[in-house]
């Protein structure tokens, strides 16, 4: 536990180091890539520790995202009360969301809460009115401010993103070594020896599905007010799948793993783009190479051959 828990502080430290050494372009941009890596852990609890293969999770962010701007726009609300919202209706609609689709396992699971995201991006398309749709909702500067930080300017911005960082990734470092969080390992590797054991699945898988859905309210509330938009496009199949592929690069049920596999592909899609148009194909070549060589992702697969300990 020391040795872990002195890693994740390293890479917290070095993220903040990072602040004074990176031009701003890069500090946007790290930014952004901790806020989805905090969306990505959260998927990774419900996926690499639970086994709950979901693509529902679109609908848990963009939860966050809208409840934190239409609190904003509509309730007039500040920008700490309306984070705070945002975290909440992720849970309550993880909750929700666990409610029925636990009823289901495997494959229809994925396919279960597929339907319950598509139905509320409809529905954010439905009540165009309020939500503006594809066009979305500029949230306005002066509003994404706590006290006297402007959260719109870039150094603030960053270090309020370093900060829920930290807190989601220490969190879930403790919460993986919990008894919470040995159980949800032991749903993943044998439910029914599990259940023989005295646990219930489907209170093991509740409590981890709102968990993750806190995870991603949270990033969804934070990005909506550190980069000022709120849109459609977030609660789109694309931001369903996107954290399933952080996690899958960065390695599955890793502690770092969706902070690493966010920065990769992140990047990846960045400097490709710039030398082609065909930057998902240069995405699909290098997860067919990680498929072929690091299957378990590359934390994953570099704590199963050299270092044990890696959480």
């Amino acid at each position: 536990m020391t040795r872990a828990l002195a890693l994740h502080l390293g890479v917290i430290a070095a993220l903040f180091a990072a602040q004074y050494l990176l031009p701003s372009y890069h500090q946007t941009n790290i930014a952004r890539i901790m806020v989805l890596a905090v969306f990505a852990m959260g998927y990774n609890i419900a996926f690499g520790y639970t086994g709950l293969l979901s693509l529902g999770h679109a609908l848990f962010f963009a939860a966050g995202l809208y409840a934190t701007g239409l609190g904003i726009e509509l309730a007039g609300l500040s920008a700490a009360p309306a984070l705070l919202l945002g975290l909440i209706a992720g849970g309550a609609i993880a909750a929700a969301t666990g409610v029925l689709a636990l009823r289901t396992s495997g494959v229809s699971f994925m396919i279960v809460t597929l339907m319950f995201a598509q139905t509320g991006y409809l529905t954010i398309l439905y009540f165009g009115t309020y939500t503006r749709g594809d066009e979305g909702i500029v949230i306005n500067r002066a509003a994404r401010a706590i006290g006297s930080l402007d959260l719109s300017a870039d150094t603030p911005r960053y270090f309020a993103a370093l900060t829920l960082f930290a807190i989601a990734l220490l969190i879930n470092l403790m919460l993986t070594r919990s008894r919470l969080g040995r159980s949800m390992i032991a749903m993943r590797e044998n439910e029914q020896r599990s259940r023989m054991l005295g646990y219930n699945p489907f209170r093991v898988k509740l409590i981890a599905l709102v968990i993750s859905g806190l995870y991603a309210g949270a990033a969804g509330a934070a990005y909506g007010v550190l980069f000022g938009y709120v849109g459609a496009s977030f609660a789109t199949i694309q931001y369903s799948i996107l954290p399933l592929l952080y996690v899958l690069l960065g390695g599955a049920g890793t502690t770092l793993g969706p902070f690493l596999g966010a920065l990769i592909m992140f990047y990846l899609i960045d400097i490709s783009s710039g030398y082609t148009t065909a930057h998902l194909f240069v995405v699909g070549a290098a997860l067919l190479v990680l498929v072929l060589f690091a299957p378990k992702g590359i934390l994953g697969t570099l704590r199963e051959r050299a270092v044990k300990w890696l959480p």
